[in-house]
């Protein structure tokens, strides 16, 4: 059987080139090896993040995997793994810059590579309206998990367990973000409040929205296979649902950097885990063997949430952000192997 690190070569190969251009382009944009570092160590934490909320990710593609095609297998895996980092890793935070900031994505391209103070600037600016709509987006993610009765494992017992009894009340979830959003609202100078509120609602149908898109595709998805065309309807609908899965940490990002390059090398480093995870569960027709990491995944996505909350009022360091983040996945990891330990 093909060891385990012989799927994650290429993931290897790209984390090493990855890092090194994150040093190099700290070092660019801030002339000392202070900045290189600080560059290294965020891609080092976006990748990680990225690897960590995309776990479930890999365990889908490789069930609908199974159902392709060899051909149509190695298609997903070589253009979607293009369209996963270029598309919603690259160009969809460009997006985000160019909505927020209120210019061109060439202009916004542009400045970000020859003028990164004024892009700094214009980032600094729209920072309000990216961290609302973030803000907002990744609490719903983290709430719907917990907050679900078919959800059968706790990490955090005595919080989880309360969390998922109260997935009878329909709405809850959208009712505790929009206190929280009315909450940092009121919080809010009155020349801000409108830009913020407009933000935080957008966060919050853009979840919904993307929530009855995921249903329509699995929808589509059942039918594609009883008709057992498991081709390009396939691998638009694992496309599709890539980007969702996505969504949160290409949201996340913005909590540790408005650097768009930057951004874009963390989570097409974790992007290449997601694809050797994926031809692993494939090839070796296993699921996932740490019980707690998901949990972990969502914990930081809910502490990104409030962070990103909080960020609008006061100015919070973008590496206490990461490393409470890595800190909880890192936790729920060790207790999957304690877990395994007392099972095995």
């Amino acid at each position: 059987m093909t060891s385990a690190l012989h799927y994650f070569r290429w993931a290897f190969i790209v984390t090493g080139l990855g890092l090194v251009l994150a040093f190099w382009l700290g070092w660019y944009f801030t002339s000392n090896i202070a900045g290189g570092i600080s560059f290294f160590l965020i891609a080092a934490v976006l990748a990680v993040l990225e690897i960590s909320l995309s776990f479930d990710n890999a365990i889908v593609n490789a069930n609908k995997l199974k159902t392709m095609s060899p051909l149509w297998q190695r298609r997903f895996l070589t253009w979607g793994i293009v369209i996963a980092v270029f598309g919603m890793r690259i160009l969809f935070p460009l997006l985000i810059v160019v909505v927020a900031a209120g210019i061109g994505p060439i202009t916004a391209l542009q400045m970000a590579a020859t003028r990164p103070a004024d892009y700094a600037h214009i980032i600094a600016e729209a920072h309000l309206s990216i961290a609302a709509f973030g803000g907002a987006f990744l609490m719903m993610v983290a709430l719907r998990y917990f907050i679900d009765e078919g959800k059968e494992v706790d990490w955090i017992a005595s919080l989880e367990c309360h969390l998922r009894r109260c997935a009878s009340v329909r709405g809850l979830e959208i009712a505790l973000v929009l206190a929280v959003v009315l909450a940092f609202t009121v919080a809010l100078p009155g020349h801000e409040e409108a830009r913020f509120l407009f933000s935080a609602l957008s966060g919050l149908l853009t979840f919904l929205a993307v929530e009855v898109l995921g249903h329509v595709l699995d929808k589509t998805g059942a039918a594609l296979e009883l008709a057992g065309k498991a081709g390009l309807g396939a691998f638009l609908y694992l496309e599709v649902l890539d980007a969702s899965f996505s969504f949160d940490g290409v949201i996340g990002a913005f909590a540790l950097t408005q650097n768009l390059f930057l951004i874009a090398i963390g989570l097409g480093i974790g992007a290449m885990y997601v694809r050797s995870m994926t031809i692993m569960l494939v090839e070796r027709d296993t699921l996932a063997h740490f019980r707690y990491l998901e949990h972990g995944a969502f914990w930081s996505i809910l502490i990104l949430s409030g962070i990103m909350f909080a960020q609008t009022l006061w100015p919070i360091p973008e590496m206490v952000t990461g490393l409470l983040g890595a800190g909880f996945i890192g936790l729920s990891l060790l207790s999957s192997l304690r877990f395994n330990r007392h099972v095995h």
